[in-house]
């Protein structure tokens, strides 16, 4: 961004976001069938979820947390975890 001093080096955050585990998860059924049709039977089930990643200055993990429970998790159906900068 032109013109902005940057203070601090921009913080890679990673959020995972999946469906509650009580909840049935259609897409990753399905995948876990086409799986074990293409002989995975190892396999004995499969969950489907969303990562999205954010680049944050300054880093603060109650914000990150107000970003997922405001807009990128449903937080009556998802749950979420916030894997921050190490």
């Amino acid at each position: 961004m032109p013109g902005y001093c940057h203070t601090q080096e921009v913080a890679k955050v990673r959020v995972v976001v999946s469906l509650k585990p009580a909840l049935l998860d259609s897409a990753g059924r399905t995948v876990a069938v086409a799986l074990q049709q293409l002989g995975f039977e190892e396999l004995h089930g499969a969950r489907i979820g969303k990562v999205i990643e954010l680049d944050v200055e300054p880093y603060s993990e109650a914000r990150v947390q107000e970003m997922c429970e405001r807009l990128l998790a449903n937080p009556v159906i998802e749950d979420y975890r916030i894997e921050a900068p190490r």
